[in-house]
Protein backbone atom coordinates (compact mmCIF):
# COMPACT_ATOMS: atom_id res chain seq x y z
CA UNK A 1 0.00 0.00 0.00
CA UNK A 2 1.67 2.96 -1.18
CA UNK A 3 1.19 6.14 0.56
CA UNK A 4 1.48 10.07 -0.72
CA UNK A 5 2.74 13.34 1.20
CA UNK A 6 0.69 16.38 -0.11
CA UNK A 7 1.46 20.12 1.31
CA UNK A 8 -1.65 21.50 2.40
CA UNK A 9 -1.64 24.04 0.00
CA UNK A 10 -1.47 21.37 -2.94
CA UNK A 11 -3.58 19.27 -0.90
CA UNK A 12 -6.57 22.12 -1.58
CA UNK A 13 -5.85 22.61 -4.82
CA UNK A 14 -6.05 18.74 -5.69
CA UNK A 15 -8.80 17.59 -2.91
CA UNK A 16 -10.08 15.06 -5.77
CA UNK A 17 -7.24 13.50 -6.78
CA UNK A 18 -6.62 13.10 -2.72
CA UNK A 19 -9.64 11.66 -2.41
CA UNK A 20 -9.00 9.40 -5.43
CA UNK A 21 -6.17 7.96 -4.10
CA UNK A 22 -7.20 7.49 -0.88
CA UNK A 23 -10.42 5.39 -2.36
CA UNK A 24 -8.08 3.06 -3.66
CA UNK A 25 -6.82 2.25 -0.57
CA UNK A 26 -3.65 4.72 -0.39
CA UNK A 27 -2.79 6.63 2.87
CA UNK A 28 -2.93 10.82 1.86
CA UNK A 29 -0.59 12.57 4.08
CA UNK A 30 -1.17 16.30 4.62
CA UNK A 31 2.39 18.27 5.68
CA UNK A 32 1.96 21.93 6.82
CA UNK A 33 5.66 23.70 7.15
CA UNK A 34 6.95 20.32 6.45
CA UNK A 35 5.15 18.56 9.35
CA UNK A 36 2.46 15.77 8.71
CA UNK A 37 -0.47 17.27 10.01
CA UNK A 38 -3.26 14.61 9.14
CA UNK A 39 -3.67 12.03 6.56
CA UNK A 40 -6.58 11.35 4.05
CA UNK A 41 -8.21 7.97 4.51
CA UNK A 42 -11.20 6.02 2.68
CA UNK A 43 -14.02 6.21 4.80
CA UNK A 44 -13.63 1.99 4.41
CA UNK A 45 -10.15 2.24 5.85
CA UNK A 46 -11.27 4.49 8.71
CA UNK A 47 -14.48 2.02 9.51
CA UNK A 48 -11.61 -0.94 9.63
CA UNK A 49 -9.81 1.54 12.20
CA UNK A 50 -12.33 2.06 14.67
CA UNK A 51 -13.33 -1.36 14.96
CA UNK A 52 -9.60 -2.93 15.62
CA UNK A 53 -9.81 -0.11 17.85
CA UNK A 54 -12.57 -1.37 20.18
CA UNK A 55 -11.72 -4.96 19.62
CA UNK A 56 -8.46 -3.92 21.04
CA UNK A 57 -9.62 -2.03 24.19
CA UNK A 58 -10.12 -4.52 27.33
CA UNK A 59 -13.67 -4.63 28.09
CA UNK A 60 -14.81 -3.00 31.84
CA UNK A 61 -15.03 -6.38 33.33
CA UNK A 62 -11.30 -7.71 32.15
CA UNK A 63 -10.27 -4.13 33.73
CA UNK A 64 -11.93 -4.59 37.15
CA UNK A 65 -10.68 -8.37 37.49
CA UNK A 66 -6.94 -7.24 36.68
CA UNK A 67 -7.37 -5.28 39.62
CA UNK A 68 -5.16 -6.30 42.47
CA UNK A 69 -7.21 -8.34 45.70
CA UNK A 70 -5.03 -7.52 48.13
CA UNK A 71 -3.59 -4.62 50.11
CA UNK A 72 -0.66 -4.21 47.97
CA UNK A 73 0.27 -0.77 45.73
CA UNK A 74 -0.18 -0.77 42.54
CA UNK A 75 0.71 1.79 39.38
CA UNK A 76 -1.79 4.15 38.72
CA UNK A 77 -2.14 5.46 35.41
CA UNK A 78 -0.93 9.15 35.40
CA UNK A 79 -4.51 10.71 33.70
CA UNK A 80 -5.23 14.58 33.49
CA UNK A 81 -9.25 14.38 34.68
CA UNK A 82 -11.58 16.05 32.43
CA UNK A 83 -13.10 19.13 32.93
CA UNK A 84 -17.01 19.05 34.25
CA UNK A 85 -19.22 22.05 34.30
CA UNK A 86 -22.14 21.71 37.32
Amino acid sequence: MASSTWSLHDAKNRFSAVVDAALRGEPQWVTRRGKRVGVVLSAEMFERLKQLEQVAAPSFNSVLLDMPQDDQPFERLPLRQRDVEF
